[in-house]
């Protein structure tokens, strides 16, 4: 990551805690009333192909004794109306502002991967972790929706697992390999203003 870079990421990070840190503690209180404990979602993503972090989102699902891989139609029950809310409007992601002024985050980059999938394809996740892992990102653009219409269809962990890894894994790769070519602050505001605008775009179910 570049010096310019981490400025950005530290500089807005900063002004981001400050005007949504009521915002944030209102929707801890609401999780708190409605959901009950735990209010926060703590898991393991990947830095780098050998490192991993804490990434911070506030919690939109039940719990369960098992839980692995990726949110796939096999977890849907578990995510509840409150949950849905919060992840249509992306606001589950807020406590990812901590992983920014910590470092494990950037605004724009790949998104930070689970650590299952960087073991099964270390030569193309050496290649995508180049570049610091994102709240939003190119493949986060394009391929969000899709990508979840695809796993919306899966009735199992196995079949999830089996759509995520042939299909979405190698697609997003694409898309993030695409960033790293072309990336420059320019085009980091051009991706975050867009991930701001798709927020108020109302789309057919």
């Amino acid at each position: 990551m570049t010096w310019h870079k981490r400025l950005f990421d530290l500089f807005f990070a900063s002004l981001l805690v400050a005007i949504l840190a009521p915002v944030l503690l209102v929707l801890v209180l609401w999780l708190l009333w409605k959901e009950g404990r735990p209010v926060f979602y703590v898991a393991e993503r990947m830095k780098t192909p050998d490192q991993g972090f804490r990434l911070w989102k506030l919690r939109t699902m039940r719990g369960a004794e098992s839980d692995a891989g990726v949110s796939g139609g096999d977890k849907a029950a578990r995510i509840t109306p409150t949950g849905a809310w919060l992840r249509s409007k992306r606001l589950d992601e807020l406590p990812q502002l901590w992983n920014i002024l910590r470092g494990d985050l950037s605004f724009v980059g790949p998104r930070p991967p689970l650590r299952l999938y960087v073991e099964r394809y270390p030569a193309l996740y050496a290649e995508v972790l180049r570049a610091r892992p994102g709240v939003t990102g190119l493949a986060s653009i394009v391929y969000h929706r899709h990508e979840a219409a695809l796993l919306a269809r899966c009735a199992t962990p196995e079949e999830t697992d089996a759509v995520y890894s042939r299909v979405c894994i190698p697609a997003k790769a694409r898309l993030d390999l695409i960033y790293q070519r072309h990336r420059n602050m320019c085009y980091d505001f051009a991706l975050v203003f867009e991930t701001i605008g798709n927020l108020f775009v109302k789309r057919p179910r």
